[in-house]
């Protein structure tokens, strides 16, 4: 293998940079502006269903990881088909899109729509842990040049939001789902091209207990550890609600940059990119448990932001909570990726780290979806045409900021610093 800096070297980052671009463009030209797209289309009892998709999908992908695509095919290949097939279903999407009645069409979760979204999001799952194993196989530096390569993933989001705010009806526009789709085909396509990246559990036998981590559940006899799960299971139920409903409070008290919703949403990937690069600086000063909390902080304060921003429709306020998304996530969620890898010896790392994934994106966003559509549906009082519905959305954000503060309160008194790496458990 090619020394870092070499030629190879500096072309599989390019290579891989422009993969992981493209990975989360296509998640990003939809994810959050569908709401735009499901409102204008009648479709806003959809939404619950819509953002439970995605942890539904979370949990069945280490089973399809762990029984075929590491067992039985090169990665790039599966990786290929995979994107091809979800950008297929993508394009499907808005054919699909007719208004809802739950009275009269009975379960969300049998609309043609939501169901081709699930058929998009399995396919989409799983490329998230697969291109992570291309890129692990083929830098020679990992530490230092997987970074660099993962960065483009978050400007592929940004890019993603702003390309969906120069569209036609700009995030109630169809061809949101037409742009992903062609995307997810286009990378698709370009994954056949990567370098060669063998199945890696190839020959070996596979148990469930590996796929969902069942090994790794021996590390919640460490207190700490077991505090530091239930704390981040617990604090993506209302992280669900701020994917599924935030451009739309964003909208609704006018807070919108270059006239899209969408586009200031935006702001809360770029500030990662920001708190990415200085997290280091913080983390040696602060230690495992205050960045942790810090993290945590940010999620009640930026809640907090958005309650106390209704009444009075305060832009600067609402800016703010959008902006502290980069703390909110990389404070909390990649310190947590780290201190899980400090955590546990290197038999069960992988492990490990599939099980909070499947924790924390799965369970924890799939409750935390369906939890916040009823919420949603409580504070709201159906208008009679041509009046729209009120939204109480002060009382809707005050819900979720008391609970993350109650989870911080719990955290800070219970956790205690974690031992040196050397002394990992497993």
């Amino acid at each position: 293998m090619s020394e870092p800096g070499s030629t190879s070297s500096v072309g599989a980052v390019t290579r891989l940079s422009v993969m992981m671009f493209l990975q989360f463009f296509v998640w990003g030209s939809w994810y959050v502006s569908m709401t735009g797209f499901l409102n204008k289309e009648g479709m806003g009892g959809l939404t619950a269903a819509a953002y439970s998709v995605g942890p539904v999908a979370a949990i069945i992908a280490p089973f399809f990881l762990g029984l075929i695509a590491d067992r039985f095919f090169a990665t790039e290949r599966v990786l290929g088909v995979m994107h091809v097939l979800g950008g297929v279903a993508l394009c499907v999407i808005p054919q699909l899109a007719k208004g809802y009645d739950a009275a009269r069409d009975g379960s969300a979760f049998m609309h043609p729509a939501i169901l081709m979204m699930l058929a998009h999001m399995l396919c989409y799952m799983p490329t998230l842990g697969l291109t992570t194993s291309v890129s692990f196989h083929n830098l020679p530096n990992r530490e230092k040049q997987f970074p660099l390569v993962r960065v483009w993933g978050t400007i592929g989001w940004i890019v993603g939001n702003i390309a969906v705010s120069y569209l036609p009806d700009k995030d109630q526009s169809a061809y949101q789902f037409y742009m992903g789709g062609a995307a997810a085909v286009l990378l698709g396509l370009y994954s056949f091209s990567l370098p060669h990246t063998p199945a890696p559990a190839k020959g070996r036998k596979v148990s469930v207990g590996d796929i969902v981590g069942l090994d790794s559940l021996k590390l919640l006899a460490k207190p700490s550890y077991a505090i530091f799960i239930v704390c981040s299971f617990l604090l993506c139920i209302p992280l669900a609600g701020y994917y599924a409903q935030a451009r739309n409070f964003v909208e609704a008290t006018g807070s919108v940059v270059n006239d899209s919703a969408v586009f200031t949403m935006s702001f809360g990937q770029m500030s990662e990119i920001f708190f990415m690069l200085v997290m280091p600086l913080c983390f040696a000063r602060l230690g495992v448990k205050w960045m942790l909390a810090v993290g945590m902080l940010a999620w009640v304060v930026r809640y907090g932001l958005f309650a106390g921003a209704w009444d009075e429709k305060v832009t600067w306020m609402v800016l703010s909570g959008v902006i502290l998304h980069g703390i909110c996530y990389d404070f909390f969620f990649v310190t947590g990726m780290i201190y899980v890898d400090q955590a546990a010896n290197k038999e069960i790392r992988s492990q490990a780290q599939g099980f909070l994934v499947l924790v924390t994106q799965g369970l924890g966003m799939l409750i935390g979806a369906q939890a916040f559509g009823k919420l949603v549906t409580r504070f709201t009082t159906p208008g009679v045409p041509p009046l729209k519905d009120v939204v109480a959305w002060k009382d809707i954000w005050l819900w979720p900021c008391l609970f993350a503060a109650g989870i911080l309160v719990i955290f800070v008194l219970l956790f205690r610093n974690p031992k040196k790496p050397q002394e990992a458990l497993g």
